[in-house]
């Protein structure tokens, strides 16, 4: 045998001829292996491969309680998607009988009477295989933790972009970056509220950081303005919205889909009202009328070089006030469910200058 093969594998052998199982015991000794079991009672086998998981099994056809047919369907579906060899030990040279046992699990056969070297041989091949199978498997294994590692950093790094997209928004407008970590919290725990499930809050909130991504494209004239903007610079700030579309674009990632719909809809009033398209109710995505609700209290809650914070109270009641007119009443009523989260949110995350 060649000297490469594995003496430390587990081998188990199944026959119940004690002669048998003596001789295979010999054989392999003689060869040096030192993990070798037996079982006589085909009953004992599943139980004694679950405790040990075993490399080669040797298995004997003909047998009393159990035949080997059946103690390959009891293993096949504890090793369903793994490789375990199994010989088959077998006076019978009937086609029909080694048919059977391959459909069955059956990966080689050793005739009765035994030969040394035949065993031997078939015993190093079947090994062979398994620890081949074994070490693509580890390698395969290690390879998806690799890439899963990267995914999250890719994921990392894809929402450390957004939000930086979505602060360069911000900053236009004299707002802080805190802004839209504020809000798109708020935006996660709100579509919680909602029902709408963990993997879809989640990339709301990975995406509603970039609802105001489109002030990078309004002139600083009327950015800047300290005073209250006219008819036409008001229908300029406006477009605003359609710009951030453009600025996110159409891609297939689910995640930049739904900030590019936030980015267009979350002006869009429930009553129809809003801009830039006059959607009405439910024409709005609700990720766009779950970003106007946290948007506007978060705005209102913030105190701004032009303005002062208001009161908690006061905001709330606009809120409520607008429910069936600027908002979507359902959400507002599910705020008002996780009013206490959003402060909490807000406190953690509050304005350095935060005078309100």
């Amino acid at each position: 045998m060649s000297s490469g093969t594995n003496r430390n594998a587990k081998i188990l052998i199944v026959d119940d001829n004690p002669a048998n199982v003596h001789l295979l015991e010999m054989m392999l000794e003689m060869e040096s292996f030192s993990d070798v079991d037996s079982a006589i009672d085909p009953r004992e086998v599943e139980a004694m491969h679950q405790d040990k998981n075993y490399d080669l099994i040797m298995l004997d056809i003909n047998m009393p309680h159990l035949d080997g047919f059946q103690v390959m369907e009891a293993l096949s579906k504890i090793h369903e998607s793994d490789y375990l060899p199994i010989i088959v030990l077998t006076a019978q040279k009937e086609m029909k009988t080694r048919i059977k046992a391959l459909q069955g699990g059956a990966k080689d056969f050793v005739t009765k009477p035994f030969d040394r070297a035949e065993v031997l041989h078939r015993i190093e091949n079947m090994l062979e295989v398994r620890f081949l199978y074994n070490e693509r498997k580890n390698q395969a294994e290690f390879l998806e933790e690799k890439v899963h590692v990267r995914t999250e950093e890719l994921h990392d790094t894809r929402l450390e972009i957004i939000r930086r997209l979505g602060r360069a928004g911000e900053f236009r407008d004299n707002e802080t970056g805190m802004h839209v970590i504020r809000m798109s919290k708020s935006c996660q725990r709100l579509a919680m509220a909602a029902g709408l499930g963990e993997e879809m809050a989640e990339r709301i909130l990975q995406a509603s950081p970039m609802h105001d991504v489109g002030k990078i494209g309004i002139r600083d004239s009327v950015m800047l303005k300290p005073g209250k903007l006219d008819a036409d610079e008001w229908e300029h700030m406006k477009t605003h919205a359609e710009i951030g579309s453009d600025i996110i674009g159409e891609h297939s990632s689910e995640v930049m889909s739904i900030a590019r719909e936030i980015a267009i809809t979350h002006h869009e009033k429930w009553d129809g009202s809003g801009y830039p398209n006059g959607l009405k109710g439910e024409q709005i995505p609700i990720a766009g009328r779950i970003a106007a609700v946290c948007d506007v209290f978060d705005a209102l809650t913030s105190a701004r070089p032009y303005k002062k914070a208001w009161s908690v109270e006061d905001a709330r009641a606009y809120l409520n006030d607008g429910a069936g007119g600027h908002f979507d009443p359902e959400l507002v009523a599910h705020f008002n469910d996780i009013l206490d989260d959003v402060l909490a949110i807000r406190d953690e995350f509050a304005d350095e200058d935060q005078d309100g």
